[in-house]
């Protein structure tokens, strides 16, 4: 009985053995299987196992980190700065690092407008704002030649308009009265000796003040009148009134400055950089809020040769026509120069980027993709800007969504190129020395692949990549398959090279296997052994 027990235990413990080795079989077989299935399914469709597209045929030639797009791989595989894998960058993809590819769906979802590039005529024409004078030319004064009193006003406040002619004061001089009563005494003798006096005694009148009008009032009635009207010698306004009735009066006192306002002046003030655009005699058009309807034609009088040191501007005095007064002192006005028609490269003024210290509008290619370009602008007027140089007629420009196309532009590097890159410095971090160890996977023309452990200097893990020869190349001794030591350093371009490389003595260098693989593998044999002897123990 003993006998037959140990019999079934013995082929008891065969069928457990091969039951779990079989088990074990399987589970490697799925992790296989399993492994395959997902490296297919994670790998791009068409993509073949290099990373090539076997659809089109498109050929990788060399992965990067989108975010850190100056570093290239050889390989694909996950990047040692983000926590993601690295992209490939195709030939057809890689042409021209300066320009940016949009779909044309996702043109539209931006918003991006474009212009095409135009001949056409500009006028390099200046627009300003002043405000409105009394034109200083037109001013006339009235004073009193005599001592006397002002008995009566005709005009009693300042900016009462006035007439040509109109009686402005009634003056009494009594220095006037012996006057005109010796003149007057004189004219009536008769004798031939007296005539040279009376004449000597007018003249005397008119050196005192007396108006001619009134030296013949006063032959014709025969009686003297020691007042005074002073009459208005121009129509204007009264822009300073110096006297009351009552008043006392003495010669060469002002009395009344009465100002035309048929023609003002505008004071603009203007650019000391477009200065040389006007000058005496250039046409002028003006506008005010007080009449929109309105154009008041004229022309720039004189450019004064003062330089306002604060806002670097210069005076420009305007004559404007006013002959129905609806410009009043005091008034803005918008003020247009006139200026030559000439032929011009033009786009729209909503195309250019202005930094600065350089200008730049988004071309469109040929072939649709985006690429900044360096311009150089003239004139703008009327939402044109006039290109002299970086363009030429017939290509298309951005007008709406460029910073969203310039920032895409930037993580390529485009605009620090345009802008020049800074060589590192000496002793910069970027030129500093990294040490690791690892294996060398391959040896190209001009890169060696190597499968290195963690260099903590960069914070980068265990990985594959690739980096330039050094510029002596490679010592003899090392080939692929070695264990080596090595020294590495970043480059100007953001590519890693080495700077040192020569074969390890200690143990040949390994690579880890993935965690999650290790896993996989443990959860398969665990999974098939429970289940082998599930099915035994039934």
């Amino acid at each position: 009985m003993k006998n037959k027990t140990a019999i079934i235990a013995f082929f008891a413990g065969l069928l457990l053995a091969a039951a779990i080795g079989g088990g074990l079989w399987l589970g490697l077989a799925r992790h296989s299987l399993t492994t395959e299935t997902r490296a297919t399914a994670t790998m791009p469709e068409g993509a073949g196992s290099g990373g090539a597209d076997t659809k089109t045929a498109r050929q990788p030639l060399y992965w990067h980190d989108p975010m850190v797009p100056a570093q290239k791989f050889d390989k694909p595989g996950k990047s040692p700065f983000m926590d993601m894998q690295l992209v490939p960058v195709y030939a057809d993809e890689a042409g021209d690092e300066g320009t940016v590819s949009i779909s044309p769906r996702t043109a539209q979802n931006l918003g991006i407008r474009t212009a095409e590039v135009k001949h056409g005529n500009i006028s390099r024409a200046l627009s300003a704002v002043g405000a409105v004078s009394i034109d200083e030319r037109s001013i006339v004064t009235v004073q009193a030649r005599v001592n006397g009193y002002a008995e009566k006003l005709y005009v009693r406040a300042q900016y009462d308009t006035v007439a040509r002619g109109q009686p402005l004061a009634e003056i009494y001089a009594p220095d006037w009265l012996s006057a005109e009563e010796e003149y007057l005494a004189l004219k009536r003798g008769t004798q031939p000796a007296i005539k040279p006096l009376a004449q000597a005694a007018r003249q005397r009148l008119l050196l005192l003040g007396i108006p001619e009008e009134q030296i013949a009032r006063i032959e014709r009635d025969g009686k003297a009148n020691p007042r005074v009207t002073l009459f208005a010698p121009e129509g204007g306004v009264v822009w300073e009134l110096g006297i009351r009735e009552g008043m006392a009066v003495n010669p060469g006192m002002t009395l009344f400055k009465l100002a035309n306002l048929g023609t003002v002046w505008v004071n603009a003030e203007v650019p000391e950089s477009q200065a040389t655009l006007i000058r005496p005699g250039v046409a002028v058009e003006g506008r005010t809020a007080a009449a929109p309807d309105k154009a008041f034609k004229g022309q720039v009088a004189a450019l004064l040769p003062d330089v306002n040191q604060n806002t670097r501007t210069i005076k420009a005095r305007i004559v404007l026509d006013n002959r129905d007064r609806t410009l009043r002192p005091g008034m803005f006005v918008s003020l247009s120069f006139a200026g030559e028609a000439q032929p011009a490269l033009l786009v729209p003024s909503e195309a250019v980027i202005s930094t600065g210290t350089r200008n730049v509008v988004v071309a469109v290619d040929s072939d649709g993709k985006f690429r900044p370009v360096d311009v150089e602008v003239g004139t703008e007027t009327n939402g044109q800007t006039e290109i002299r140089k970086g363009l030429a007629a017939g290509q298309k420009v951005v007008l709406s969504g460029q910073f969203l196309i310039d920032s895409e532009a930037s993580l390529k590097g485009t605009l620090t190129r345009m802008g020049g890159s800074p060589a590192p410095e000496a002793g910069a971090a970027t030129a500093a020395t990294h040490r690791g160890e690892g294996k060398v996977e391959s040896i190209g023309k001009d890169q060696i692949t190597l499968w290195h452990g963690p260099i903590p200097s960069l914070q980068w893990g265990a990985m594959t990549m690739g980096f330039k020869l050094p510029a002596e190349g490679l010592p003899k001794g090392v080939a692929v398959g070695d264990t080596v030591a090595f020294e590495i350093r970043q480059t100007q371009d953001g590519m890693f090279e080495v700077t040192h490389i020569a074969p390890s003595a200690g143990a040949p260098a390994q690579k880890p296997m993935d965690g999650a693989m290790k896993g996989e593998i443990k959860g398969e044999i665990k999974g098939s052994t429970e289940k082998d002897a599930k099915g035994t123990s039934r």
